[in-house]
């Protein structure tokens, strides 16, 4: 006579060889609720991957607006930064320059990059014999006005260029 435990034993290892309770049909079939799920994260995830790839063109784009230095003299008084974008003290300025020019409306103030990496930015900086971390300021027709050598804080740029519209702006 074979003891319970054996009887067990044999039952489980039958049970096993024909694979009622083995891993692959343990599984359940994916059900509607999964289903849906799975297009709900799908959807998510689709969102978040445009999303981010707008803002990465939008930001490109604003950037090759910046450099686009063939835009000064077109009507609007303009910023132009001579610009090394290696630079600690440049790209401080480019941040406090713009968050300076937050303060004013669209189309009244243009803010250009002129990098000296590239033959346009050198080209520009020695003919108005400046280094880098420095903004120039145009008129409305390209003239230089002022120049700004330096790292300076936005509160203090914000004043200068409402100095500067105030004198130069055609409105």
């Amino acid at each position: 006579m074979r003891t319970m435990k054996q009887q067990k034993h044999k039952l489980s290892k039958k049970k096993n060889q024909t694979g009622t309770h083995s891993n692959a049909a343990s599984k359940k079939a994916p059900t509607r609720r999964d289903f849906l799920s799975n297009v709900r994260n799908g959807a998510i995830a689709a969102a978040v991957v445009v999303g981010g790839a707008w803002f990465i063109v939008d930001d490109v784009m604003a950037t090759l607006d910046e450099h686009d230095l063939t835009r000064l003299g077109n009507g609007i008084p303009t910023i132009i930064q001579i610009h090394d974008p290696q630079c600690p003290k440049c790209i401080a300025l480019q941040r406090e320059t713009r968050k300076a020019l937050e303060n004013f409306d669209e189309g009244k103030l243009q803010y250009l990059v002129a990098n000296i990496r590239s033959s346009e930015g050198r080209a520009l900086a020695a003919t108005h014999e400046v280094a880098h971390v420095t903004l120039l300021l145009f008129d409305a027709k390209g003239r230089r006005q002022q120049i700004l050598a330096g790292q300076n804080r936005s509160d203090y740029l914000t004043e200068v260029f409402m100095q500067h519209l105030a004198k130069y702006s055609n409105n």
